[in-house]
């Protein structure tokens, strides 16, 4: 059984057995809260119980690197969702130690992407389109300086209310403390 048909099969249990009824809430985030953070596996549990947070309590925004890369991007529309729509006030925007976006670089990808089925008349296509991929799918050197990054993109966005307030924090991937930046 491939994992696609493993998941289905789950799912149907877990209907079946309404274990669902324990995460039942609504669409507003209690706590008002918004938080963007990296998608790093290590997280999708620490987090939430490293700062409290219980199902329903915050809006989760997950990329790689936790970054806002264009103010006028999916990530940025997201937040800004949840600002009007859903009532939150506090954004937190969380990179953490050890990250993969850390130090990486677009030859990393770029290079795989034939191994992995891509043409190389496509990648080649969308550099004459006008996107650079160098730049598009680079990290960061620094967690703590993409991080302050990121942070300032939100706080000065022209839409962003001015009462909102935007806070950076890094967290250590193993032991879930974090770090104000």
């Amino acid at each position: 059984m491939d994992k696609v048909s493993r998941i289905i099969r789950h799912n149907r249990a877990f209907v079946r057995r309404k274990d669902y009824r324990t995460f039942v809430t609504d669409r507003f985030p209690d706590k008002r809260i918004v938080i963007l953070t990296c998608m790093d596996t290590r997280l999708t549990e620490l987090l939430p119980k490293a700062l409290n947070l219980r199902n329903g309590d915050a809006k989760i925004i997950k990329n790689a690197g936790a970054i806002v890369s264009h103010p006028f991007g999916s990530v940025m529309r997201s937040i800004l969702v949840a600002v009007y729509n859903l009532k939150a006030d506090t954004i937190i925007v969380v990179g953490h130690h050890n990250c993969g976006m850390t130090g990486l670089k677009a030859c990393t990808i770029l290079k795989q992407a034939p191994r992995r089925g891509v043409r190389m008349n496509d990648i080649e296509a969308i550099s004459r389109l006008g996107v650079n991929l160098e730049e598009w799918l680079k990290g960061f050197r620094n967690v703590r300086t993409a991080v302050k990054q990121s942070v300032e993109i939100v706080k000065t966005h022209p839409l962003l209310p001015s009462k909102v307030k935007v806070h950076g924090f890094i967290m250590h991937p193993k032991t879930g403390k974090l770090e104000k930046v």
